[in-house]
């Protein structure tokens, strides 16, 4: 198991196709919803990939909202998510935040995993809303500085 920076377009388009099959066709995420401006290669964002058995299994991105890391569009393909690879992703998103001066992260999590994210350290800082369709909650977390 591995996390990897995206830096190329092949990597980029292996983890469109993880977020289209988790977030559109399972979740039911309108296709128009998931991609925006940000799915790029440039400085707006970080891509991660996340390999299990050599397999593109996971993706998640990061970018900085005034000042803030915030974590996007994390997921894992439903066969593989027992594995322990939520976890990988989120500590190499923070990892990056924290090589960029970032102290603090965000995320928008949906409420089914919410209990996944307050065991690695974040806590919840608003009531439910809806984002696409889901039901969500703002969690936020500070960054140990080394």
């Amino acid at each position: 198991m591995e996390a990897i920076k995206i830096s190329n377009e092949l990597d980029l388009q292996k983890a469109f196709h993880i977020r289209k099959e988790v977030f559109v066709e399972e979740q039911g995420v309108p296709l128009d919803d998931e991609f925006d401006a940000f799915d790029t290669l440039d400085d707006q964002c970080e891509h991660i990939l996340v390999n299990y058995e050599e397999q593109p299994v996971g993706t998640g991105r990061l970018r900085f909202v005034d000042g803030v890391g915030k974590l996007e569009r994390i997921c894992i393909l439903k066969p593989y998510r027992n594995y322990g690879l939520g976890k990988i992703i989120i500590q190499k998103l923070e990892e990056i935040a924290a090589e960029k001066g970032g102290a603090r992260v965000k995320l928008h999590g949906q409420t089914q995993a919410e209990g996944f994210y307050q065991k690695l350290g974040y806590h919840t800082s608003s009531d439910v809303f809806m984002e696409d369709g889901i039901p969500h909650v703002l969690m936020v977390k500070e960054l140990s500085i080394k």
